[in-house]
């Protein structure tokens, strides 16, 4: 297990190969459909991303007491992005990039230039995600997007998936297409 502290330095996130198990410590932000648009369209983000993390999350959030309380902080799937992503890490400066089902080549080529990495979380678990959650560090976009398209500024400790996609080229994601259509071929011609 490769143990991740915000910032992310590069040369450690271009060490990471695909399959290597990652826990995530410190500040990771939220961003899906709305904000990706928002980015594509030239406007205007109040965080910096540089040496950051992007988790593809619609979280569920809620009052209490005054606080933000995470409920669920499941994956939301990736490939929604793919329009937008390369830009984004080509422009942001981002080093990784938390989801689930993985991304295209294009943004798997952006990651490789860049230095950054898809780091799959488990989908189907979002309680387990959120108690990674130890506190919400502060949202945008809430009143704009409504709350699962905000961004969420959460800072994590010990949040836990895998490099899926790495720097150097490599997705587990295409191996897995790859593997499976040369079976299906063998059980074709069988």
């Amino acid at each position: 297990m490769t143990k991740l502290e915000y910032p992310f330095d590069e040369r450690r996130i271009r060490a990471l190969k695909a399959g290597d198990a990652v826990s995530i410590t410190g500040i990771v932000h939220t961003g899906r459909d709305r904000f990706h648009k928002h980015f594509a369209d030239g406007g205007k983000i109040a965080v910096d991303f540089r040496d950051g993390a992007l988790y593809h999350c619609g979280p569920v959030i809620v009052r209490e007491g005054g606080e933000w309380r995470v409920k669920a902080a499941g994956p939301t799937t990736s490939v929604r992005e793919n329009p937008y992503e390369p830009a984004f890490i080509a422009s942001s400066g981002v080093r990784v990039i938390i989801g689930k089902g993985g991304m295209d080549d294009a943004t798997l080529a952006a990651m490789k230039k860049y230095g950054c990495i898809y780091v799959q979380a488990v989908g189907g678990a979002a309680a387990v995600s959120a108690a990674a959650v130890k506190r919400v560090a502060g949202v945008d976009f809430l009143d704009e997007f409504g709350a699962a398209e905000a961004c969420w500024h959460l800072e994590v400790a010990d949040f836990r998936g895998i490099v899926a996609m790495d720097t150097h080229g490599r997705s587990l994601f295409a191996d897995v297409a790859r593997s499976s259509a040369e079976c299906a071929e063998r059980l074709l011609k069988a």
